[in-house]
């Protein structure tokens, strides 16, 4: 068995994506393999205490956790995690697998600037990328001409799955993450207000940050919910949104679980992963979203067979079959043997949805509330007068 490393950047609580490296980290543990973890940290912090907060947090145990990425020692395989990592894997003296555990197209993550071309330069440093869905090997190959291997989108289906007992809800659920710029927060808080206007007995639920921001319409913040509580929630709303603009988010996979339609927008990053049949993508308008989410809400029947067809797809993606295909691959590199990348191909082949353009802000009424919901996005300095312009408008409106 081998010693692999993984620089992993500082923890974030609530972070999808620090758990999907400390899951596939864990499963090569649990394979055989020694996992040593090495955390991007400013501090001298401990290894225990280091270990304790991502047992904490995330629930693995790993025996070997150290501080900082300056005294690397040699392993079979080491894996760079994010952008600014890979240069320090490419730099290493000793020879190993050096491998790039590709999460997302982090270039995106950057205004055009140093930031941006330096993510980019991550991907042709020589590194062999592994990534999570079928877009970014596409992505890295038109891009970069780099070749790369995959596993897919899966979920834990004994944590997400249909709970029979849990009654149905006229809601949605919207994933809503505003100090994530690729969640598009200020786009589906659009859809949904116009989905809140003309079928105002819709209940909406935000989930996914503890930031909570002047909305405009009456919701429910939930805030950081733990992963049963995101099934139930799943199971008791009749559609989900997530909006991703870049690499697709687990968590519409995971609403599959559950048996939950999903509307997301219509782009290339989101053609390569989903079922057509059981996935609504849409113009990236809020029109368009919000034409998307009444045409599930509208129709009990078409939502549910939906659902049903979700489930189906899920079952084939468990959570092992993604951390199968990953070994599998981890396996041939440390052996030497030629890894042959794949070339995926588009799933999603429907047409976008479009909008209806009845949704349009027509009137002087939709067009204050969507002002209203413009404040939200405000930075902390005019905070005060964001809430007195807010509480005028508001009351323009009544």
């Amino acid at each position: 068995m081998a010693t692999i490393a993984w620089l992993v950047p500082g923890l974030l609580e609530g972070s999808g994506g620090h758990r999907t490296i400390l899951q596939h980290a864990d499963h090569l543990q649990r394979s055989g393999h020694e996992c040593i973890l090495y955390m991007e940290n400013k501090g001298a912090e401990s290894s225990h205490r280091l270990k304790s907060e991502i047992n904490r947090i995330f629930g693995f145990e790993f025996s070997d956790v150290r501080s900082s990425w300056s005294d690397i020692e040699p392993a079979d395989m080491i894996f760079a995690t994010i952008w600014y990592s890979a240069k320090v894997v490419r730099a290493l003296p000793f020879p190993c697998t050096k491998c790039y555990f590709v999460q997302d197209y982090e270039a995106w993550f950057n205004p055009m600037g140093d930031g941006f071309l330096l993510a980019e330069n991550s991907y042709c440093y020589g590194l062999h990328p592994i990534t999570i869905g079928r877009w970014l090997p596409a992505k890295l190959n038109q891009q970069h001409r780099v070749l790369a291997n995959y596993f897919d989108f899966c979920a834990d289906l004994n944590i997400y799955k249909p709970l029979p007992a849990v009654e149905k809800e006229r809601a949605i659920c919207f994933i809503y993450q505003p100090e994530k710029p690729r969640r598009c927060a200020r786009i589906g808080l659009e859809a949904l207000g116009i989905v809140k206007r003309h079928l105002p007995d819709v209940t909406i639920y935000l989930y996914g940050s503890r930031e909570k921001q002047n909305i405009w319409f009456e919701h429910t913040n939930l805030g950081l919910i733990d992963l049963k509580s995101c099934n139930e929630l799943y199971n008791r709303c009749q559609v989900g949104l997530c909006i991703s603009a870049s690499n697709p988010s687990r968590i519409p996979f995971e609403m599959m679980a559950a048996g939950l339609p999903v509307v997301e927008i219509h782009r290339e990053n989101t053609l390569y992963d989903f079922p057509d049949d059981a996935m609504l993508l849409c113009e990236q308008t809020p029109e368009a979203i919000a034409t998307g989410l009444m045409e599930l809400l509208s129709s009990s029947g078409k939502a549910a067979a939906m659902g049903q067809r979700c489930i189906e797809f899920m079952k084939s993606r468990p959570i092992n079959q993604g951390l199968s295909q990953f070994l599998d691959t981890v396996t041939e590199l440390l052996a030497g043997d030629p890894v042959s990348p794949t070339e995926p191909t588009p799933l999603y082949r429907q047409e976008a949805v479009k909008a209806d353009l009845q949704l349009c802000p027509a009137d002087k009424s939709q067009s204050q509330a969507h002002d209203i919901g413009r404040l939200a996005f405000l930075p902390p300095f005019p905070r005060k007068v964001a809430r007195f312009i807010y509480h005028r408008l508001r009351r323009a409106l009544l």
